[in-house]
């Protein structure tokens, strides 16, 4: 005979009881007998509603999801030529995002044969993360991929 611990709020003796006898003490109470460890030595079963131990299991696992925190990543794009005006203009945008808890994505794109002037879009990300140390941090430096080069920046913690 398969035996189940019974716990719950409305019983009188928790314990060690045969299935059957722990399904007749469910029944009397008019409520359901809910197997809550299986691995356990032996099983933990928990007399209750079962519609309200589904509600509770669904609201712990909202409030779970809640917790997890949502990684939003904004792009910012720089040609290899961006003048001190909009580089400012989109340092303060990048400043915004960062604060915001969201990550940077900055990439140099190059067109045509400006992929000659490689340096010069190295030198431009590593300026705008220099300009963005109180708020993030380099994740990944520059790097080259086709015709962009890429740079990402974490939001620092706080």
């Amino acid at each position: 005979m398969p035996q189940v611990r019974v716990v719950g709020d409305n019983i009188e003796n928790p314990g060690i009881y045969a299935l059957r006898d722990a399904l007749k003490l469910a029944e009397e109470l008019e409520l359901d007998l809910v197997e809550i460890s299986p691995k356990a030595d032996p099983p933990v079963c928990k007399i209750t509603d079962y519609s309200k131990f589904l509600y509770q299991q669904k609201k712990k696992q909202k409030e779970l999801k809640a917790k997890t925190v949502k990684v939003v990543i904004k792009e910012i794009r720089f040609g290899p030529q961006t003048d001190e005006h909009d580089f400012n203009f989109k340092l303060r945008h990048a400043e915004k995002f960062l604060k915001e808890g969201a990550k940077v994505k900055a990439f140099v794109f190059f067109k045509g044969r400006s992929i000659l002037f490689k340096e010069q879009g190295e030198i431009l990300l590593l300026r705008l993360a220099t300009a963005l140390e109180d708020y993030g941090a380099v994740e990944q430096m520059p790097k080259l991929e086709g015709k962009r080069m890429t740079m990402f920046i974490s939001p620092k913690k706080k």
